[in-house]
């Protein structure tokens, strides 16, 4: 007589367990990391760099790997694409952060240019993307200029100046006072160029301040540099444009672009008024891309 089997009561096969990780996939992981530490590195030249790239977007175990490594590194994961590459900025507390202090001391040890250099950047940004289309476009290119940011600097500043005069506010120089109403009294009283004889740039012109900005944003793959009309001409990254898609919500932005000033480009994009706000505030030490 044969025994009878009851199948419905025979166990389910239990899940296999998951792959343990290897020193050699912590290895790539950090790998892939290290390449996103190296902005100018683009992965359609690099095929170690495209081949890890593949492999986060199609390995989930992996990609939660590289993640942690960013993590531990102090640094945010911005975006993992083959266009992007390993987007990844610094934390406040990472030792990859750059602050606008050590910034600003190369070229000057004024205080008031900590300011400035702040405002440079921030310029840079709303001028690359003026409009929350542009800067949701992943396909969006910006372009800037050297003398077009200081002229875009230099009209916000008399739209501040009016400003402060319609409110009765006090316009003499304030070095010490944070916000963008204390920044235009110091932007305008600068040279644009300098003194030289020959003309040239000086490092402490408002000029040579966006001059420094735009070198510091093209050396960390932000900005590609694509003339030398007006001072130099760049255009945006992939890169920046997440850099800046990070920090549009920063106070110190959205005053810049509630003034509603249209910037100095190739005539298509302008800047669009933000919602009227009377809680915006720009700290002395703001500026894309560092912490304060």
């Amino acid at each position: 007589m044969t025994e009878h089997v009851e199948w419905s009561e025979t166990e389910a096969p239990a899940p296999s367990a998951p792959a343990a990780v290897t020193p050699a996939d912590a290895a790539d992981a950090a790998r892939l990391v290290a390449f996103g530490l190296q902005p100018k590195t683009q992965p359609a030249r690099d095929q170690e760099y495209t081949e890890l790239l593949r492999r986060y977007r199609e390995d989930p175990a992996f990609a939660r790997l590289a993640d942690a490594v960013a993590t531990g590194l102090g640094l945010i994961v911005l975006e993992v694409s083959p266009r992007a590459g390993m987007a990844v900025t610094a934390a406040e507390d990472s030792v990859f952060a750059v602050r606008m202090g050590d910034y600003a001391r190369r070229t000057s040890a004024d205080g008031s240019d900590r300011f400035l250099h702040g405002l440079a950047h921030l310029a840079v940004a709303a001028m690359a993307f003026p409009r929350p289309e542009d800067l949701a476009d992943d396909g969006y290119i910006g372009r800037v200029s050297v003398n077009g940011v200081d002229a875009f600097v230099r009209q916000a500043c008399r739209r501040l100046e009016e400003r402060a005069a319609q409110a009765g506010e006090n316009t003499d120089p304030a070095t010490d006072a944070p916000g963008l109403e204390a920044a235009w009294r110091i932007w305008v009283r600068r040279s644009a160029t300098g003194a030289t004889k020959d003309a040239r740039r000086l490092a402490g012109s408002t000029t040579g301040i966006v001059g420094k900005a735009v070198a510091f944003l093209t050396d960390s793959g932000f900005l590609q540099r694509t003339g030398d009309d007006n001072g130099g001409t760049y255009r945006t990254t992939a890169r920046y444009q997440l850099q800046v898609r990070d920090m549009a919500g920063s106070a110190a932005l959205a005053e810049l672009l509630e003034l509603g000033v249209v910037p100095i480009t190739d005539g298509s994009p302008t800047l669009l008024p933000a919602e009227e706000s009377d809680d915006l505030e720009l700290v002395a030490d703001a500026g894309l891309p560092f912490h304060s």
